[in-house]
């Protein structure tokens, strides 16, 4: 048994868990077995003993008293949350028969697995259960939620998810906050930022609404939503024009620089402020700003890539460091993330030589409602873990149509009986991160960090990988594959894995240091990327083949499909991270309630102002918010934070509203694509 369980007080090392860039160092303090307070390591080189409140707070939910602690049954109606209790032996068995009569009767294809990061461990989020599914043969999920249109136009342009080094940053001399609410979804990012701020540093920050982080800013820049392409392209178009821009540095290391020259002439400072909304003054005090400023550092953020354009829209800011040759120098460049500085050996973890059926069927994470409710060879069970698809999948009233279905077999398992859950035939109790053995790569900085069990597991949960040790053995897996401990998964992913960056890391070194960073040390220039040229490609042939244009271009946001006035942005807010944490009276009191951002051009027409219950609606659904009205938010958008918790008699999710349509780039989700109207319906 590992010595930190063995170790009733005292304080032992552990690492975040939650899908946040920071990945934080932790310091978790123990009484009589429990840990009783978590606090940040102030050893860790990047994130130095600074933590948030959802992590300060997280004992509230480890032994929060509506924390599952056995395996159940349904035996009420579908969303009545009426169950009882099970053995673990009853629970795998009775899903091993079900699923072993789908396989015979409708194939394993009628089985689909559902899930996302909840827990960033990597062998939770993608280890047995892969390899079991791929042994079952299981529909494939394309795990596009997040930041598949943004990965896949930044790919494009630098061939994978290669950016800043966060450690540079203390000698960035401009922060550009491009979408993205820093203060509340990456806050060491701030934390450097403020450390280059002593030494002269600006931070601008572009969105559509002025939360925590545009009020940061130095300067604050609003933006019509879905637009900032446009916006890079119009800062394009004055480097070239006003000679800011580094020859040298391009002839060197980019493609398609004339072509990028000639292509973005027509982005004029008006035609980019008639769509951008920026007036022309600012946009040409932005590109001078950007121009002569070095090095300067864009931080990209995950809501510019929420929209149908949202893949262009990455693409065309990925451009914008080469034009002014910022990846030469410590501290300059863009981050999108850094992902492959850290990438393991994803095949050698989750076996897909396991599967027969190599090209099954792939279901969008996204369109799970309409997949749900399909008539042609439907989904016949679900596995749902790392996840909430009741509340984070778009277009929800569709999902929860998908979930009543009584002849859909489903399992979740998690810490808690979700809105998904509740539509559940068996719901599992799931270990939390302290209880598990996992390795963690951050998406943001440099390192690998592994977990330890730290405590005993709650009740009688267990974790991800057990549950698929249990289930393949009820199946009747007999494959050595299917059996791995937890420390030879790790070994599987990280022992061999062909990555130059990671080659010093195997799973002892990690098990005896706690933590270990990628080897770079210089930028990424001198250098060759992955792309096809090797180079920073500002023309892309693969674009053009795969009939995306070959240059960023600005491709207007569509209009037809949703005739209403207001665009809708339900963003995060700063106390929940998803769906994580709503259920939590601590959570949901320093949130206080659900609101909605309008402009006052927008609200006063309709007689609505601060404080007012109003409806949000469209063909989709509904939502009763609480109305904020002010210049927080740029006229004609209206602004949500959060995924509250769905509770019975309210009408606050806000996915209720949102599309499930695709974007240009990836099948990444439209969340902030959809439109609708607003209507005042109860003074305060």
């Amino acid at each position: 048994m590992n010595s930190y369980i063995e170790q009733e007080n005292g304080v032992v090392p552990a690492v975040c868990s939650l899908d946040c860039p920071d990945q934080c160092g932790l310091l978790l303090h123990k009484e009589e077995g429990r840990i009783v307070k978590v606090t940040g390591d102030p050893e860790h080189p990047v994130t130095r003993g600074n933590i948030c409140n959802k992590v300060r707070k997280m004992t509230d939910r480890l032994y929060d008293p509506e924390r599952l602690q056995y395996p159940m049954r349904r035996i009420g109606a579908k969303g009545e949350r009426r169950f009882e209790r099970i053995s673990w032996d009853e629970a795998i068995q009775t899903i091993a028969e079900r699923w072993k009569a789908l396989v015979a009767e409708h194939g394993s294809e009628s089985i689909l697995p559902y899930s996302y990061y909840g827990n960033m461990g990597n062998i939770t989020a993608e280890g047995m259960d892969r390899r079991f599914f791929n042994r079952l043969g299981a529909s494939l999920l394309d795990q596009t939620i997040c930041n598949a249109a943004g990965a896949a136009g930044y790919r494009y342009t630098m061939g994978g998810s290669y950016g800043t080094d966060p450690e540079t940053m203390d000698q960035t001399k401009l922060f550009i906050m491009w979408g993205i609410n820093t203060v509340s979804t990456n806050m060491h990012q701030v934390s450097i930022a403020e450390q280059a701020r002593k030494q002269g540093a600006k931070v601008v920050v572009i969105d559509v609404h002025k939360n925590q982080t545009g009020r940061w800013a130095d300067w604050f820049v609003p933006i019509q939503p879905g637009t900032d392409t446009m916006l890079a392209l119009g800062i394009m178009h004055l480097l070239f024009a006003e000679g800011l821009t580094d020859d040298a540095f391009l002839a060197a290391y980019t493609v398609g620089v004339e072509e990028l020259r000639e292509h973005v002439k027509t982005y004029t400072p008006a035609r980019v402020s008639e769509v951008t909304g920026v007036p022309e003054a600012d946009i040409r005090e932005l590109a001078r700003l950007y121009g002569e400023t070095t090095p300067s550092c864009i931080r990209i953020g995950n809501g510019l890539q929420h929209h149908d354009n949202g893949g262009m829209c990455i693409r065309a800011i990925a451009c914008l460091p080469a034009l002014t040759g910022q990846w030469q120098y410590p501290g300059g460049g863009a981050l999108k993330g850094n992902s492959g500085f850290l990438a393991f050996d994803a095949a050698a973890l989750q076996r897909p030589d396991l599967r027969s059926n190599p090209n099954a069927r792939v279901i969008n994470m996204n369109q799970i409602g309409r997949a749900l409710l399909q008539a042609e060879a439907p989904i016949r069970s679900m596995f749902v873990y790392g996840s909430n698809p009741a509340v984070v999948a778009p277009d929800s009233e569709k999902v929860q149509q998908g979930l009543e279905r009584e002849d859909l077999f489903t399992v979740v398992h998690d810490l808690f009986l979700t809105e998904t859950a509740a539509y559940a035939d068996i719901v599992l109790p799931a270990t939390s991160s302290y209880e598990n053995t996992d390795f963690y790569t951050s998406y943001w900085h440099h390192y690998i960090q592994l977990q330890q069990p730290v405590i005993q597991p709650y009740g009688e949960s267990k974790s991800n990988t057990e549950v698929f040790r249990l289930l393949a053995r009820a199946m009747g897996y007999d494959e050595p594959e299917l059996q791995a401990s937890d420390a030879e998964l790790i070994g599987a992913a990280l022992d061999d894995a062909p990555n130059p960056y990671i080659e010093e890391v195997t799973y002892d070194r990690l098990a005896e240091r706690g933590y270990m960073r990628a080897n770079r040390s210089e930028p990424l220039f001198p250098g060759k990327l992955p792309t096809p040229s090797g180079k920073i490609e500002l023309y892309s042939k693969r674009m053009l083949a795969d009939g995306h244009p070959p240059l960023p271009t600005y491709v207007p946001l569509p209009l037809d499909e949703e005739p209403y006035p207001l665009r809708f942005i339900p963003g995060p807010n700063h106390n929940f991270l998803n769906s994580t944490f709503s259920n939590n009276a601590t959570h949901q009191k320093l949130e206080k309630q659900p609101r909605v951002f309008l402009h006052p051009a927008d609200a006063e027409p309709r007689g609505i102002a601060s404080g007012d219950k109003v409806r949000l609606w469209n063909h989709r659904g509904e939502c009763v918010l609480e109305a904020v009205v002010g210049d927080q938010v740029v006229q004609g958008a209206v602004v949500s934070q959060g995924l509250w918790s769905a509770e019975p008699g309210t009408k606050r999710l806000v996915n209720a509203l949102t599309p499930d349509r695709l974007s240009d780039m990836g099948g990444g989700a439209t969340f902030f694509s959809g439109r609708v109207e607003v209507e005042r319906i109860q003074a305060p």
